[in-house]
């Protein structure tokens, strides 16, 4: 039982909820190898760290010994998941699906152990269900349970329009739990309606009801909005080195903490130490570099990773940055901001006429680069590091 109560902590580290607990213990405790299994739906063709907290937790399955299942949602990404939304999604080709999906599999596997894995493709099984398969699985929802969803329910009471199909998305994705075979599901808070679906489907088809974790949806750089390319507060996988790093860089020192839990593959005895450091006095930024050093050496190497922070300390410690940078918050309009009116607005400097001349002198920097592009227009979701002159400072993040 030992065993089991060890395996369920690494399970449950950092997640949100687990549904039903006592039915996953007793499926740990039958000592068989359990089929976990987590959705993506190639929608852009990279990842980013947000994708990796719920693939995270698929390796800590794979260190348990069980079998993962990835399923890339070929045939769903088609309809489009609505979950979290306020307008319908517009679904993509099959085309674009498939060119997304290529490199899915190349990124996936610098998390997850490839001789392990299971990549699945859910057109495998939804393209021979038929317009009479799709008929009888519809069958078993009615429209007032859809409309339980709470992303479904606001928009209905909101006289926004529901396309028939969306209402199509859970019951889609709860019949790959069915073809599947899962035990156990995996997926993001937003996504808890749908696993439920799956959960129910699998009693109607005679299978025991997978269990359910739900992990929290990580904060983008700004600490405010769901990582997003279209927030542009994102880390993809695939940047370079020196992007990766420096993006972890500009992170809050609170933000540090949770980017810890959700990313990071250090014990949770780890963790709290170095929690114990910085409150003994240990400087934030020290914690923050072995965490920036830590996720570029999983994606690339631990030589980039070095390299990386050798880089960091050029541009930023050399250049005397300084330890305790105040933290500006900027409302901003959907299509962004000028850098100028940003500076005037950080407190940089007394006018965006100032501003301009300032960035045409030299005398601006960007994370560390001079500026020189006087019309750079930033975005709602954007952080960056503002340095006028030699003094003045600030960590600038736009909403």
């Amino acid at each position: 039982m030992a065993d089991v109560e060890k395996a369920l902590a690494l399970i449950k580290r950092g997640t949100d909820e687990l549904l039903v607990e006592v039915e996953l213990i007793e499926r740990l405790a039958s000592g068989r190898q359990l089929r976990i299994k987590a959705g993506f739906d190639p929608t852009a063709p990279d990842l980013h760290l947000g994708h990796t907290v719920l693939i995270n937790k698929l390796r800590h399955f794979q260190e348990l010994g069980h079998h993962v299942m990835f399923l890339i949602g070929d045939f769903t990404g088609m309809i489009g998941d609505p979950s979290g939304r306020n307008a319908t999604r517009p679904p993509l080709t099959r085309e674009q699906i498939l060119e997304n999906a290529k490199t899915y599999r190349e990124q996936v596997f610098k998390i997850l152990d490839a001789e392990k894995t299971e990549v699945c493709f859910n057109s495998a099984w939804m393209e021979p269900l038929g317009a009479a398969g799709m008929l009888r699985l519809a069958a078993q929802y009615t429209v007032a349970r859809m409309l339980e969803r709470d992303d479904f329910a606001r928009r209905y009471a909101g006289n926004q329009p529901i396309a028939i199909h969306e209402f199509l998305y859970p019951l889609c994705q709860g019949y790959d739990s069915v073809a599947m075979r899962a035990d156990v599901e995996l997926g993001g808070t937003d996504q808890k309606f749908n696993l439920l679906v799956g959960r129910e489907l699998q009693k109607h088809y005679g299978q025991p009801p997978q269990c359910i974790l739900t992990v929290p949806l990580l904060e983008g750089l700004d600490g405010v909005n769901k990582m997003s390319k279209s927030y542009g507060n994102y880390v993809g996988i695939d940047e370079p080195p020196r992007e990766i790093f420096g993006k972890l860089m500009s992170i809050s020192d609170d933000l540090m903490w949770r980017y810890y839990e959700l990313l990071s593959f250090r014990s949770s005895e780890e963790i709290v130490r170095l929690k114990a450091d910085v409150a003994g006095g240990r400087n934030p930024r020290d914690v923050k570099v072995l965490l920036a050093q830590e996720i570029v050496q999983r994606f690339h190497s631990r030589q980039a990773a070095e390299d990386a922070l050798a880089d960091f300390e050029a541009r930023f410690r050399q250049g005397a940055l300084p330890q305790d940078i105040e933290e500006v918050a900027v409302r901003c309009a959907a299509e962004g901001i000028g850098i100028a009116q940003l500076i005037k607005q950080a407190g940089l400097a007394a006018s965006t006429s100032e501003a301009l001349r300032l960035i045409e002198q030299g005398g601006v920097r960007i994370d560390g680069e001079r500026l020189s592009d006087r019309t750079l227009v930033l975005k709602p979701g954007a952080t960056a590091i503002l340095q006028v002159g030699k003094r003045k400072f600030a960590r600038v993040s736009l909403s």
